[in-house]
């Protein structure tokens, strides 16, 4: 008894009718050149060839927006960290006896020259508040200011009673 030629196995042991179906579209692929089969599938339909462009386009802005928002905050808390550091500063130099001519220069120093400091005493304690604006494009766009109040207690008695230093509250009345 014969088989007819499509009925016979193959050397690969897949039999000729399931594979001649299969090797249709790969003999077309292998006939055009693997490079037109990649134009043809790149130029089909549904293809989103310069979607990435446009979407690239769309969230630029966005991405830039939050950086410099980002930029912004760094900012602002590096500028928050230099007045708290030129309020001790002051609070310290204040304590020691220093005049408020001198606090002030020390928190210039510190703090930059844009910072504006206050000195005030309550008994024998004795406050410095600095506050200055946040630099950079935003900063100046928003106006953000920050403040910074450091308090010691006087370590001399003369430093308590330093001319030109502000009285916080209303003087203690002693009891009758």
């Amino acid at each position: 008894m014969s088989l007819p030629p499509a009925a016979l196995p193959r050397a690969d042991g897949r039999s000729s009718r399931c594979g001649r179906f299969r090797n249709q579209g790969v003999e077309s692929r292998v006939a055009l050149g693997p490079a037109a089969a990649l134009r043809r599938w790149r130029r089909g339909p549904g293809n989103a060839h310069g979607a990435v462009t446009a979407e690239f386009a769309v969230a630029l802005p966005a991405v830039l927006f939050l950086l410099a928002l980002l930029l912004a905050g760094a900012s602002a808390g590096v500028t928050q960290l230099r007045l708290e550091e030129a309020a001790r500063a002051g609070a310290r130099a204040l304590a020691r006896g220093e005049d408020p001519a001198a606090v002030q220069g020390i928190v210039r120093t510190l703090a930059g020259t844009s910072a504006t400091a206050s000195v005030a005493s309550d008994g024998e304690w004795l406050s410095v508040t600095v506050a200055d604006g946040v630099g950079g494009p935003l900063g100046a766009t928003v106006l953000w200011t920050l403040t910074a109040k450091a308090t010691t207690r006087s370590e001399t008695p003369a430093a308590a009673a330093t001319p030109g230093l502000e009285p916080v509250g209303a003087p203690e009345e002693a009891p009758l």
